[in-house]
């Protein structure tokens, strides 16, 4: 990603296709979500590698719920050698409104850190700010 440009975000389909990604284009960032990228029946089906492979090569910054990747080797090991910077809720349980809220009020701290860090990474994002998850 070219120094000064705004990052492009890959929304994980289990932000939904909608509320999430509606608020965070409403605030101005540049989203792309699964049925966008695969159309809706491949990316329903889409292995967690593959999409983060093709993330990582095309400098697209992750938004998503699932904060146990790193915990799962396939998963962080596609994320790694892609070079991944992902940024995820470390709560599950956030209604859609809430998610994308939370989302929203840290998009400006989500941007600095995705246009300043390099990947591999994972940040958790919480109601009062964004935090490093890995590597710590």
């Amino acid at each position: 990603m070219p120094s000064g440009s705004q990052p492009e975000f890959f929304i994980d389909r289990s932000l939904g296709r909608h509320v999430v990604p509606d608020a965070l284009r409403t605030a101005g960032a540049a989203i792309l979500v699964m049925a966008d990228v695969y159309g809706e029946r491949i990316g329903q089906g889409l292995a967690d590698t593959e999409w983060l492979r093709d993330a990582g090569e095309n400098g697209w910054v992750v938004l998503m719920k699932d904060d146990k990747i790193r915990y799962r080797p396939a998963e962080l090991e596609a994320l790694t050698t892609a070079g991944v910077r992902a940024f995820c809720l470390t709560n599950a349980n956030l209604r859609g409104s809430e998610m994308a809220q939370r989302f929203v009020d840290q998009l400006p701290k989500i941007t600095r850190i995705a246009t300043e860090q390099r990947g591999p990474c994972i940040y958790g994002v919480y109601a009062d700010g964004v935090r490093a998850l890995w590597p710590k």
